[in-house]
């Protein structure tokens, strides 16, 4: 038994055909498929995926990374934000071939043991209410306090403007990158002083 994968380029989804394999669908099926080696929140993978496949679901589907959401599959929500080489992108649109060779952070290494300044706002300020969207809003807002760290209201929302919530929690989004990045970098502005 071989699982392949099928392409359906229209919607963005992906099927999965399980059957039996003959020799010549196997050769097929891997001369569409090439070994990609990149480094996942501090941890080497390789993978061997079909040139196109977008990153989203080599986290998801092969990586077993289930934090990164689908929600367009068009990069116009922002669920599936995810860092590469230390950028917010769209995972949902950028092929794996992309993504090779390159440094991914998912939601699953955003704080690592511990709770990011950035997650743990978003318990204290009751953020969430759904969650759907939240590991894309978290990964975005940690791109924008990285590279600035007092962020205004109007420099917050060109950040966040990509980002989704059907819910309307974006003033408690704000608020709580606020507090992030002050918890955050409140130390480095005193020792600078």
């Amino acid at each position: 038994m071989a699982v392949y994968l099928t392409i359906n380029r229209k919607s963005s989804y992906y099927q999965y055909e399980i059957k039996e394999e003959t020799s010549s669908e196997r050769d097929e099926f891997r001369s569409q498929t090439a070994m990609r080696s990149f480094n996942v929140n501090s941890q080497e993978y390789s993978v061997d995926a079909p040139d196109g496949m977008p990153l989203l679901w080599v986290l998801r589907d092969l990586l077993k990374l289930r934090g990164t959401k689908f929600g367009c599959g068009k990069a116009l929500c922002g669920a599936c934000t995810v860092h590469v080489d230390g950028v917010a992108v769209r995972s949902c649109v950028l092929p794996v071939e992309a993504a090779a060779g390159k440094r991914i952070r998912t939601i699953e290494g955003l704080g690592g043991q511990e709770l990011h300044p950035l997650q743990q706002a978003w318990l204290e300020l009751q953020v969430s209410q759904c969650g759907y969207c939240q590991s894309g809003q978290l990964m975005s807002a940690a791109a924008l306090i990285e590279q600035n760290h007092a962020p205004t209201d109007a420099q917050i929302d060109a950040a966040m403007g990509g980002n989704i919530c059907r819910c309307g929690c974006y003033p408690r989004i704000r608020a709580a990158i606020k507090q992030a990045a002050r918890v955050t970098y409140a130390g480095a502005a005193a020792t600078a002083s």
